[in-house]
């Protein structure tokens, strides 16, 4: 009796594991393909910021820019455009969906190289999926600023 219960409960921790890696397939395939960010913005805390995103390039530079995610290797790109105040090009990510320990689900990314290498030291970026529809998507990093959260959000559109 004792086996049956704990085979039981074995099967159900894998059938909810399951589920969950499910759910993360089925983000991923959405995000699968070529996105604008057209917006990038700031919540919970009154005033006007400006910051380096993605130890990047200034929050400006971000806007207009093209993301791409190609699902079936991990690999991706994001590509600013040219501007007086930003350096431009592209930029190279393996990317990925998770579930968090708190039940949420982010993309995950950290920069490569053109040959996949990484070139972050192993260190990368999560941002939540706030919103995610086949046509857009709302990501969402929390940050800190003169000491009190500030959220920063991202609104992308899917490029048809």
């Amino acid at each position: 009796m004792r086996k049956i219960m704990v085979l039981s409960l074995v099967f159900t921790m894998l059938l909810a594991s399951c589920s969950a890696t499910k759910a993360v397939r089925e983000k991923r395939d959405v995000i699968n393909g070529t996105w604008t960010l057209n917006d990038v913005n700031y919540t919970d805390q009154d005033g006007t910021f400006k910051s380096i995103l993605f130890n990047d390039a200034q929050d400006i530079c971000f806007e207009g820019s093209t993301w791409f995610f190609r699902d079936n290797n991990s690999t991706g790109s994001y590509t600013i455009a040219p501007s007086s105040l930003c350096s431009d090009g592209d930029r190279f990510i393996r990317w990925s969906v998770i579930e968090s320990e708190m039940g949420l689900n982010q993309l995950q990314f950290k920069m490569i190289d053109e040959k996949k290498n990484d070139v972050s030291g192993g260190l990368g970026y999560r941002l939540d999926i706030e919103n995610l529809t086949e046509t857009t998507m709302t990501l969402k990093s929390r940050v800190t600023a003169n000491g009190s959260p500030v959220s920063v959000v991202y609104k992308f559109s899917k490029q048809q």
